[in-house]
């Protein structure tokens, strides 16, 4: 009998407990344990299993759970015995940024005040032992939602403190979501404050911290060093571009495809591989979004249902407000095709207005694109940027792409189905009539206006009307800019069914 799919389960003892899915992703404990690195970043798309995995080292590490070694039998970590041993024996301060969501400044820093103070609230028996001196008791007591930036900087390096000479070993430090924070800064406006007041904790956590023992970041992207890492050089940092546990992550088509028949889908492998397929992780090139394919075993359904997963605000204004470029090449990978760009896995927020390839570094790190390939920096020339080729991930995001396309529009969702009920009908003069309404509402100067080097506008408006006809791939092989003849045409519809539909040429 198939195991329950619990949809939303991220804490691992539960998941184990109550029988649920679950795919051993044990392995990446021995492996991150016996790397040595000191702080690990990992960034991953959002659902991918990301949170679980910190779940289950806390699990596994933490002297809280000194007592339930059951919860990893039979699983691919209990095998060796020196890990058995491992097991339930370090301290572990674990916290998670995954829900500072806050529109300013002021309500972002009181939330992170409010993590920390309660994790100083779930060791307030340390006040009790004599392990803490006069000055320590009054550091701890200070320790609250309204404390002040010294103190805030300072309260997990101290914690780390606490417990070292409680337990009498370092402490590990395991951080979810670290710039989840980060992103929302960005959008509303307050990121210099944040990276300001951040970085000052996490030097304080990860570089001069003599008491602690291992870390772990997790995060979907990589903040560059300069804005919140500052002099942390021996950060270990593991992106999308990274062999490092790049099984540890998401499902192999393997383990998908075991699933499937496990649930009664062996002949849905194609069409499931369609869908999800396609993250790439290193030279794992068939990593499947775990939050997809457990909907799926759980309801049969085919569905965008990663990419619906949570607000795509930031992903939509950077490609709507993005400058021509950048929508030339987003129209491009909207039709199937990849694009070659620079891209700097580190992501630079007050770039992103600014720099195309920081845009397009934040689509891969988010999973909206997949690196099909990239030359490596000792390959290169003096002075050679390297180029990363790149496209959509899947069906799936191409699916949820067209729907923010066709959302930037809904205000003229009554005109927009004017204008193909009119190319259809042949009535050019009220298609005429939607695209200058259009222009006026929604082009800017931006889009359309001449460049001193005389590039023409035209590029802009081809890729607008590409998207309007989106819908109509259905019904139509669709091709732009292609040779025919004694010349070239912008736009062919080549009907799919003669009989019914004429061919359409713009």
């Amino acid at each position: 009998m198939a195991r329950t799919v619990g949809i939303g389960l991220q804490d691992f003892g539960d998941i184990i407990q109550k029988n649920c899915f679950y795919i051993d992703k044990t392995h990446f404990i021995k492996a991150w344990w016996e790397s040595e690195d000191s702080v690990t970043l990992i960034t991953r798309p959002r659902r991918f299993g990301k949170t679980l995995n910190m779940s289950m080292v806390k699990q596994f590490l933490s002297v809280e759970y000194a007592d339930r070694g059951d919860l990893f039998e039979g699983l691919a970590i209990w095998e060796e015995e020196r890990y058995r041993k491992l097991q339930g024996t370090y301290p572990v301060i674990s916290l998670s940024f995954a829900n500072i969501k806050e529109t300013n400044y002021a309500n972002a820093r009181k939330k992170i005040c409010q993590i920390i103070s309660e994790l100083y609230t779930d060791y307030s028996f340390l006040l009790k032992k004599s392990t803490l001196d006069t000055a320590d008791q009054e550091f701890f007591r200070r320790v609250s939602v309204e404390m002040d930036d010294v103190d805030a900087a300072m309260a997990l390096h101290y914690l780390s403190k606490y417990l070292y000479f409680y337990y009498g070993k370092k402490v590990v430090i395991l951080l979810d979501e670290y710039d989840t924070p980060m992103r929302e800064a960005y959008v509303y406006g307050y990121w210099r404050d944040l990276a300001d007041f951040t970085r000052s904790i996490f030097n304080a956590v990860f570089k001069t911290n003599p008491w602690l023992e291992r870390a772990i970041m997790t995060g979907i992207t990589r903040v560059s060093k300069e804005s919140i890492f500052s002099d942390l050089n021996l950060m270990k940092v593991v992106t999308a571009t990274s062999d490092k546990y790049a099984e540890a992550f998401g499902f192999t088509e393997e383990e998908v495809f075991t699933a499937l028949e496990e649930y009664g889908f062996s002949r849905e492998k194609e069409q499931v591989k369609r869908w999800y397929d396609g993250f790439i992780f290193g030279s794992r090139r068939d990593i499947y979004n775990p939050w997809s394919i457990l909907n799926f075993l759980d309801t049969g359904k085919y569905a965008p249902y990663w990419a619906n997963t949570s607000s795509n605000r930031l992903v939509g204004v950077l490609l709507r407000e993005g400058n021509r470029g950048i929508k030339e090449q987003f129209e491009t990978l909207l039709q199937g095709e990849s694009i070659r760009t620079p891209i700097d896995e580190q992501i630079v927020y007050d770039q992103l207005d600014k720099s195309d390839s920081a845009v397009w570094s934040l689509l891969v790190a988010g999973g909206y694109l997949k690196v099909l390939r990239f030359e490596r920096e000792e390959c290169l020339e003096d002075g050679e940027e390297a180029e990363y080729e790149l496209a959509l991930t899947n069906y799936e995001v191409r699916r949820m792409f067209h729907s923010m396309v066709r959302g930037w529009f809904q205000d003229a969702r009554i005109d927009y189905n004017d204008f193909v009920k009119a190319m259809l009908q042949d009535d050019i003069k009220a298609m005429n009539a939607y695209m200058n309404r259009m222009a006026l509402k929604t082009f800017s100067y931006f889009d359309t206006g001449n460049r001193p080097s005389g590039e023409e506008p035209e590029r802009f408006y081809h890729g607008f009307v590409l998207g309007l006809i989106v819908d109509l791939q259905g019904r139509y092989m669709i091709t732009s800019n292609r040779e025919s003849g004694f010349g070239r045409y912008d736009v062919m519809l080549e009907p799919k069914n003669p009989k019914e539909d004429d061919a359409i040429v713009l």
